[in-house]
């Protein structure tokens, strides 16, 4: 647990990267050494309990101790994957530990039987109850309040839900939201009592009244820069102050500002002080008054169970409810702050009361295991201090639920079947999804799934394809994984570990190994599509999931949609004909760097790291393959003067590969390397400057270099320089990989080569054209442009390198011995010496340039939960308004969940359409036949018809082309144009039209489905 007298002292514990990478950019390395010092308990090992310890195994802690000497009953498997029928009547935890240890073996998992005394709870810096008794759990906080040990409990009733903190009178929060640190370039700076700092050229500044910044590189005003951080009131979006100033120098120029993220104290009290006065978190404000209630009926549910010895109220049982209802008003009535019970609201929590549903628990249990870390690390902002959740819109409206429906049937779901009746749970059984993706969300996923029983009926089926083999890094995310499985197929070996969680899914899962796309449309064909009753996403990259969204909106299949980024999350419900799709509306495009700020003027280290991601595509990817296209390809020169562009860099790079710069020894890839250095790092500097030295001004008389614009300095080469050594021996090692020449990295044998090396004087040359600005159009290139027909013609023939091929360097930033991601950090830190700009290491370096997308398995199981919960919807055929689409940022923590938006309306003649709706034709009707039904049963003239590319009719066609394809069915004249048949496994064809309506005016109508085979 994170003390203010902790903060400082944190064992440098070593970290395996290749096992958190993901975790380690939501996390940080700081938090993660905290983590790995903190011994968590766990107490309650039914299926919130393992959801917790699940998680925070995964996450990395020192050690999980886990508490339940309960023995194992069928209905714990409504939720608890780690329990099978086999270990009906053997204590809990016991059996429950030694496949949760198997998650993580850095983290021992161990077992505490017995009472829980004070000497007991002693050992643990954090303490979680589930399945526990308020009596219990008051006697359990007591220590750990008194201790200054964090305590969390937390229960789930079937579509209800709670979490309660107490980290302690004094809790740090070291960094309460994880988001980068804001930096910005500073304008100007007023010298006055409120000190207003202007930012460059209108750029949003990104703070906020409250926060705390430091500033470096202020000319003129000595006494801002330095360490000390100054408080920020922002007056707009361009400025804000930071108080007096009076006394300061004048700001001339120059200035860069940084966030400081401050400490935060915050005062916890005890369960028994909260119990009378909560504090709450609100996850959903159109429930605003729920948790109030809710906070009463937990307590109401917790008596009713001490009264009938730790029984809860029965499903749907009436004389139960009203028994609950009288001891939440006798708990209103005692309270000092009344709330107006909703009694309704409190049967339905005893009808549900003995309900146990996995999405339910993933919600929980993600959100609870990330409380859990925070209470070990001190990173985000735990919960302050109750979190009251329920999903009660998953309940439909349409089932006629009684105790009958809902009382025991003897199997493993008893626990849904509480809450959702018998006959739901047969239409959750017989339905037949698709997963797309078996990374960490499908792996939630598919738990979930085979949890809950979907597809284990008569008439279910599940399915799930992912083309991806299992790397290291997956294994701290993707829980169904384990490290024999490295190397092995996602989709097959996630199948295998859900059929071994609950054997009911053997036999009802396929696993595919291959993409979703359009070249794999004969195997996920109409008939595919057509018989699936929804769609789950559960992928990585947009443009994916706009193909699967598109085969969901042409079969007409609900879609549930999900991400996750770090601790942040969501979710989207897309319904046929009463949902937008997923593809109606897009995030803006990710920001580029101006080239010009690459080229010559970066100011941050993420453009240095940028620029030296182009110069690893430029020095060893590029080059390669365009020698092996010059020896392939005989027209490999016109080709490329043919294109366009800069074909001299092309050519030369293979005239440089070929003759120049090919070496047969290693020693002359180390004179590449050298020699290259002082192209990159010194001359093309020494260039830039003698086309601007420091002193320019510009025609306005004000300096060139100012604003963004930093005044470069050349770095000379010193061998006793370990990052000047870096980019030699990485540069080395990657063009020696290229010529299939064996590398070497000891660096006293690279030494002594580079003592022999002279590197020739640099001369500048006069009107080099250096790009200073954005919008600047590069001179036009000609075919004999600075020499390029001497250097074609100096090009050696391909028939003398017969047999030569080079090797391209892919890119690949998850191999640590292959030199990529340590030439990117040598080659950034370098150009950022060039520039005085704060280096990165090599993590931050890999982040960046590697684009890795921050995971934890805690927003992973909760947003899959919040998924699921919106599937129960979609299988009971739930109204728009019941749906929800959902955003969550665990650190904050922030909870929003909005109604989907309709799909919008567009109308022809009197008649409504949405991207839902289409004409559908049956059988392969002549030209003719089409253009004569849409005159007379819907009273529009066809202009034009295409089928993708293909125009297969136009009124202005040439009179003779129109006459023959006039008779042609609609197939035959998609053949006759692509030149080939239409492919076995399509059934119909897709039309797009343009017609004119009753009044001859053009008007947007859906789209024709043509379908040419039964």
């Amino acid at each position: 647990m994170a003390t203010a007298m902790e903060i400082a002292s944190v064992d440098a514990t070593t970290i395996d990267e290749s096992l958190y990478s993901r975790q380690l950019y939501v996390l940080g390395h700081e938090a993660m050494k905290k983590m790995s010092n903190s011994n968590v308990l766990i107490i309650g090992l039914k299926g919130l309990g393992v959801e917790i310890a699940k998680n925070v195994i995964l996450a990395g802690v020192k050690s999980v101790t886990l508490h339940d000497d309960n023995p194992v009953q069928l209905t714990d498997l409504a939720s608890q994957f780690f329990l099978y029928k086999e270990d009906i009547g053997k204590p809990r935890a016991k059996t429950t530990a030694p496949r949760v240890a198997e998650l993580n073996s850095y983290v021992p998992v161990s077992v505490l039987e017995g009472e829980l005394t004070e000497e007991k709870l002693s050992h643990y810096q954090v303490v979680v109850c589930t399945e526990t008794s308020l009596e219990k759990q008051l006697f359990i906080n007591e220590i750990t309040h008194k201790r200054g040990a964090a305590f969390v409990a937390a229960d789930t009733r079937g579509l209800f839900g709670y979490s309660f903190n107490d980290f302690g009178k004094e809790f740090v929060v070291v960094d309460q939201t994880g988001e980068e640190p804001v930096t910005g370039i500073v304008a100007s700076v007023t010298r006055d009592a409120e000190g207003v700092v202007a930012c460059l050229e209108e750029t949003r500044h990104g703070l906020e009244d409250g926060d705390y910044v430091t500033f470096t590189e202020v000319v003129g005003m000595p006494e801002l820069n330095g360490i000390t951080p100054r408080k920020v009131e922002v007056t707009g979006p361009y400025t804000f102050k930071i108080g007096d100033t009076s006394g300061f120098g004048t700001y001339v120029s120059g200035g860069l500002y940084t966030q400081v993220k401050m400490p935060k104290i915050l005062q916890f009290k005890s369960l028994k002080d909260s119990l009378a006065n909560p504090e709450f978190l609100i996850t959903d404000f159109a429930k605003f008054d729920r948790p109030a209630q809710l906070h009463v009926g937990f307590q109401a549910l917790d008596r009713f169970a001490a009264d009938h010895n730790g029984e809860l109220p029965r499903p749907r049982n009436e004389k139960d409810a009203l028994e609950v209802l009288a001891l939440a008003r006798a708990i209103n009535d005692r309270a000092a702050e009344k709330a107006e019970l909703d009694e309704k609201l409190i049967k339905e929590l005893a009808y549900q009361a003995r309900g146990d549903l996995t999405p339910m628990v993933a919600v929980i249990g993600g959100l609870v295991a990330q409380e859990v870390l925070k209470a070990c690390s001190g990173k985000f902002h735990p919960i302050h201090q109750y979190l009251y959740f329920d999903s009660l819109e998953s309940l439909s409206k349409d089932l006629k639920l009684t105790e009958e429906s809902c009382k025991p049937t003897g199997t493993r779901y008893d626990g849904q079947v509480a809450v959702f009746g018998s006959e739901f749970q047969k239409t959750i059984a017989n339905a037949r999804y698709f997963v797309v993706g078996a990374g960490a969300i499908g792996c939630e996923m598919l738990k979930n799934w085979a949890l809950m029983g979907l597809g284990t009926g008569p008439e279910g089926q599940l399915y799930v394809t992912d083309m991806d083999s299992i790397e290291k890094s997956n294994l701290n995310r993707q829980f169904l994984f384990r490290p024999g499985d490295v190397s092995k197929l996602k989709s097959e070996c996630a199948a295998a570990a859900v059929e071994r969680m609950n054997p009911d899914v053997h036999g009802k899962i396929k696993a595919f190994q291959e993409r979703v796309g359009t070249e794999t449309e004969n195997l996920f064909d109409d008939t595919f599509w057509e018989g699936l009753t929804g769609v789950a996403n559960a992928l990585d990259n947009v443009e994916a999931r706009k193909y699967v969204d598109r085969r969901c909106v042409y079969f007409h299949k609900p879609l549930v949609e999900s991400g996750t980024l770090g601790t942040k999350g969501n979710t989207q419900v897309i319904i046929p004909h009463m949902t937008e799709s997923y593809s109606s509306s897009q995030d803006p495009p990710e920001k580029s760097i101006p080239i010009c700020t690459l080229k010559n003027f970066p100011n941050a280290i993420e453009h240095t790291i940028q620029w030296a991601r182009d110069k690893f595509e430029g020095l060893f990817r590029q080059p390669a393959e365009n020698v092996n296209l010059y020896l392939s390809q005989p027209n490999y020169v016109e080709q490329t003067l043919s294109q366009g562009g800069n074909q001299k860099e092309a050519i030369e790079s293979v005239y440089n590969f070929l003759v120049t710069q090919k070496p047969t020894l290693f020693e002359e890839c180390i004179l590449w390397a050298r020699l290259k250095f002082d192209e990159l790092f010194c001359n093309e500097i020494k260039q830039l400057l003698f086309n601007f030295p420091k002193d320019a001004v510009t025609s306005s008389g004000t300096a060139f270099w100012s604003g963004p614009k930093r005044a470069p300095d050349p770095v000379i080469f010193d061998a006793s320089n370990a990052l000047h050594m870096d980019f030699i021996i990485t540069a080395a090692n990657l063009h020696a990989y290229n010529y299939g020449i064996r590398g070497r990295v000891d660096q006293e044998y690279f030494k002594d080569i580079l003592k022999g090396i002279t590197v020739p004087e640099f001369v500048p040359k006069s009107g080099v054209k250096i790009q200073v600005q954005e919008n600047e159009t590069p001179a036009p290139q000609s075919s004999d442009h600075d020499g390029l027909d001497e250097l074609i013609k100096a090009l050696p023939p391909p028939s003398h390198l017969a047999g030569l091929r080079l090797k391209p360097v892919e890119f690949e930033k998850d191999d640590d011995t292959n030199f990529h991601i340590d030439f990117i950090t040598a080659t950034s830190n370098l150009r950022a010496s060039n520039y005085a700009i704060a280096l990165a290491d090599r993590h931050k370096t890999k982040f960046i340039a590697g684009k890795i997308i921050p995971a934890i398995a805690t927003t992973t199981a909760l947003v899959t939960g919040l998924v699921c919960l919106e599937l129960y919807k979609v299988l009971g055929k739930a109204k728009i308004d019941d749906f929800k689409n959902g955003f969550v940022n665990l650190a904050l923590p922030f909870f929003a969940f909005s109604e989907p938006i309709a799909a919008p309306k567009l109308k022809y003649h009197d008649i409504e359409f949405s991207l839902w709706d289409r004409f559908d034709v049956e059988g392969d009707v002549t030209l003719q036949e089409l253009i004569t039904l849409f005159k007379e049963r819907h009273e529009l003239e066809i202009q034009m018809l295409s089928c993708g590319a293909s125009m297969l009719y136009s009124f202005f066609m040439p009179k003779k082309k129109l006459e023959e394809r006039m008779s042609m069915p609609i197939s035959r004249i998609v053949e006759s144009i692509s030149k080939k048949p239409v492919p076995p496994h399509v059934r119909a064809l897709v039309i797009e039209s343009c017609v004119n309506d009753r009044e001859g005016e053009d008007v947007e109508v859906p789209y024709i489905r043509v379908v040419i085979r039964p």
